[in-house]
């Protein structure tokens, strides 16, 4: 995925609950792989109800576009035997790349928490993976800009995410912001931990003011003012938030990538557009 070191350009998807979804999805597909991204990635449910249709998707994509995919995997309710099995489905598929995560309790079991036959953290998944699968795997972990919500400083979330690198992981992808001098504050503190990994910032564009304020309550994500003063006056007309959307991740992602951001990682919410009107501006 990483072959030339020129910026790359990945998108995120999500196995939709519907064949009807899953249909257009695959259309979708189709389109965003002639923006001609460096890979793609694909998320599955708490628990792995959609594990499946995630597998089947990354399958897809790598054996009818030749792209590559990254299949999610977390270890939120899963033993350390079905981790290993998923692991080796995966192989068998032809699968090389992973996200490796902690994950978060599925929303009907909330109370859940790791015992001795499951991991606590991501890092002891990244470690199993290359205790048992060596360099078979690529392995991407999730990091935090603003530190993750259960950290208790930035400074000693930067330690978790250098014991994910320590473990066997090869790249960061980040959690979504819109402030980038926290993606590049992000990037100093790691390089001082003499994390020279690549970090690609995740970008949301803004399409609907409401549901991104509802969204970062419960990831952690901040909201900058400017956002606000931008977005809200405007959150009952989906035109011109669409269009400002648009304007506010094309100034993102330029000033990113002017200052040294080894790629871009785009939350798609399984859609073409804006995608498309982005991409069109941030290359040229």
């Amino acid at each position: 995925m990483f072959s030339d070191n020129k910026p790359t350009i990945s998108f995120e998807l999500f196995p939709p609950k519907t064949e009807e979804g899953h249909q257009k999805l695959l259309a979708t597909i189709d389109k965003l792989c002639e923006l001609k991204p460096n890979f793609f990635s694909c998320t599955y449910g708490a628990g792995g109800g959609s594990r499946e249709k995630t597998l089947d998707i990354v399958e897809l994509i790598q054996k009818k576009h030749r792209v590559p995919a990254v299949a999610h995997l977390t270890c939120v309710l899963h033993t350390k035997d079905e981790i290993k099995t998923i692991l080796q489905e995966m192989k068998k598929r032809g699968i090389h790349y992973v996200l490796a995560l902690r994950g978060d309790p599925p929303k009907d079991n909330p109370g859940w928490t790791p015992g001795a036959d499951n991991f606590k953290y991501s890092c002891e998944l990244v470690a199993f993976i290359r205790q048992y699968f060596g360099d078979f795997f690529g392995i991407g972990v999730a990091g935090f800009p603003e530190g993750h919500v259960l950290a208790p400083s930035r400074d000693l979330d930067a330690q978790y995410l250098k014991s994910k690198i320590d473990a066997g992981a090869d790249y960061v992808i980040t959690q979504l912001f819109f402030n980038n001098q926290d993606y590049f504050d992000y990037v100093k503190r790691l390089r001082k931990l003499e994390i020279l990994s690549r970090v690609i910032p995740g970008i949301l564009p803004i399409t609907d003011y409401s549901g991104l304020v509802r969204f970062c309550s419960l990831c952690g994500a901040s909201i900058p003012r400017e956002v606000h003063d931008i977005f809200k006056p405007i959150q009952n007309n989906p035109q011109k938030t669409l269009e400002a959307g648009i304007a506010f991740a094309i100034k993102q992602c330029q000033e990113l990538l002017k200052n040294g951001a080894p790629g871009l990682h785009f939350y798609t919410l399984n859609k073409l557009h804006p995608m498309d009107v982005i991409l069109k501006e941030v290359r040229i």
